[in-house]
């Protein structure tokens, strides 16, 4: 399937906010060139289907800015948010020409696409951009691990601490330059919450004020969430302070 929107004005590779963490981290000058052979941008606005189960993909893409939900459909029509994709996550698989997930854009989304099969060749003359993409897909598969643990395991009081604070490292991540205090805009409804987190959205409210109340986090409107301390956090996600994991 290829994005139908009309294509976003794209920040040049060096000026671009993912540059130091997507599938071209690695790649030298020649190698970007390689890739602006092939590549387009593409935006779409908060609530657009990116991807639909089961399309054809001819395309891979890294997430630009914005934030983008996986769900998977169930054969009784309910709906299950299986993961997040956040700046600088690669979106398809290749080798593979159907997608196994829902892609929707949460917030207003702009990716960076590469045409599949193009995308493929390069990979097989491009030592880069494979092991970038490999390194990614184990990151990826530590981080769904965690996931499992934090969905059997946890309490509510660290579910919602947990997906705080995997929003507030990748948020500061993507900075070139460290803050002194971690600020940053929660990309999900508290509706979203709960169906991500597998809880109610009064148990969502109710923690997320709790967390306020004590000084873990400090809230401006229901999006804008500033960390004073990280380490905190970190603790009452049930984590460890030296940094968990990472998705």
């Amino acid at each position: 399937m290829v994005p139908d929107l009309a294509a976003a004005a794209p920040p040049a590779c060096d000026e671009c906010p993912i540059r130091h963490r997507a599938v071209c981290a690695r790649c030298e000058a020649a190698e970007l060139t390689q890739l602006e052979t092939i590549k387009y941008y593409r935006s779409y606005e908060a609530g657009q289907t990116i991807i639909w189960s089961g399309d054809q993909m001819d395309f891979v893409a890294s997430v630009v800015t914005g934030i983008a939900t996986l769900t998977q459909t169930l054969e009784d029509g309910r709906t299950q948010m299986v993961g997040l994709l956040l700046p600088s996550d690669f979106v398809g698989r290749p080798g593979r020409d159907r997608a196994a997930y829902n892609v929707t854009a949460t917030t207003d989304v702009m990716m960076c696409c590469f045409r599949r099969k193009p995308f493929e060749t390069l990979m097989e003359t491009t030592p880069h951009i494979a092991q970038r993409l490999l390194q990614m897909t184990l990151d990826e598969l530590d981080a769904a691990r965690e996931w499992m643990l934090l969905l059997g395991r946890k309490t509510a009081r660290e579910k919602i601490a947990s997906l705080l604070s995997i929003v507030a490292r990748r948020d500061a991540a993507l900075k070139t330059e460290a803050a002194q205090v971690v600020a940053f805009d929660l990309p999900l409804t508290r509706e979203a919450m709960s169906d991500y987190l597998g809880l109610t959205l009064e148990t969502v409210s109710r923690q997320i004020s709790a967390l306020k109340r004590d000084g873990v986090i400090v809230l401006q409107g229901k999006r804008h969430v500033t960390v004073p301390n990280m380490d905190r956090l970190l603790h009452e996600a049930g984590d460890d302070s030296d940094g968990g994991y990472l998705m």
